[in-house]
């Protein structure tokens, strides 16, 4: 039995510990409720930004690919990093999980793309200066580490000038209503400026889960912070007629306020 509450001082290394064991055990429950969403099954894989069902197919962050070095951080089964070696990429999918990975390779081995994998966390990312043309992450390693800045210095020194790194994190704002895809989750119940991590334990006290909160402000700090340009953030709204749940993401709150945010950003030539 875990137990959900707001910790300081719950630094890298404990993150990191929890963290990987959290997705190692919610891997194939994962991918049970959302793997179809995400293409995580599918022999070509399939780049999906963001619960509101925004593809990588449709608004082409990235660019055109092919030919590109693309490392995508957080990557779990790699769908998105097998989308995109099928589209021309050289691509390189990381994530700390061995059982997200595996679930990866147990998708690439009935044939399709086959990106590179590595198990490695996101704040020392174990890759030379300026060897990648593209990063990006969809809703991967960036609200799960105690140092995100950290993560935008390792992105910035790996991505060659010119470089592009986008991101898709949850909505800032969400930090402050309750994870409920109904109408309880629509009344503020913390400060939006509290930046104590939440985390969930077991009995024994041994932290399992831990997400830390940034605000937007947070965010773009830490982007110039590494030396990289923001172009563009996006708040993708809820589709008209979608009507699939993902946690607390809904219809319903999506009518009222945006439950992703997506940072486009570049690496100056």
């Amino acid at each position: 039995m875990s137990y959900p509450y707001l910790r300081s001082g719950v630094d890298s290394k404990t993150s990191v510990s929890a963290n990987r064991r959290w997705w190692d055990a919610d891997a194939d429950s994962y991918h049970g409720t959302h793997g179809d969403f995400l293409g995580a099954d599918s022999d070509d894989g399939d780049f999906v930004w963001c619960p509101e069902g925004l593809r990588e197919d449709d608004v082409e962050l990235l660019g055109d690919v092919a030919g590109k070095t693309v490392l995508e951080i957080g990557c779990g089964s790699a769908p998105c990093s097998r989308w995109l070696t099928g589209h021309g990429a050289h691509a390189v999918g990381l994530d700390l999980s061995r059982e997200m990975l595996r679930r990866g390779q147990h998708a690439m081995a009935r044939g399709g793309p086959q990106p590179g994998l590595v198990q490695a966390g996101a704040e020392a990312l174990p890759f030379g200066d300026e060897v990648f043309d593209l990063a990006c992450s969809a809703f991967g390693a960036v609200p799960f580490v105690a140092d995100s800045a950290r993560v935008m210095s390792e992105v910035a020194r790996v991505l060659r000038p010119g470089g592009r790194w986008v991101f898709s994190v949850n909505h800032p704002m969400r930090w402050a209503f309750p994870d409920d895809p109904g109408p309880t989750g629509l009344t503020v119940t913390l400060p939006y400026f509290d930046r104590t991590p939440y985390v969930e334990t077991e009995d024994d006290g041994t932290v399992s889960y831990v997400e830390h909160h940034r605000t937007l402000g947070d965010r773009v700090r830490e982007i110039r912070a590494a030396g990289l340009i923001l172009d563009d953030l996006i708040e993708p709204e809820w589709p008209e007629g979608f009507d699939r749940e993902w946690g607390q993401w809904s219809p319903l709150r999506g009518h009222y306020f945006p439950g992703t945010a997506i940072f486009c950003t570049r690496k100056p030539t």
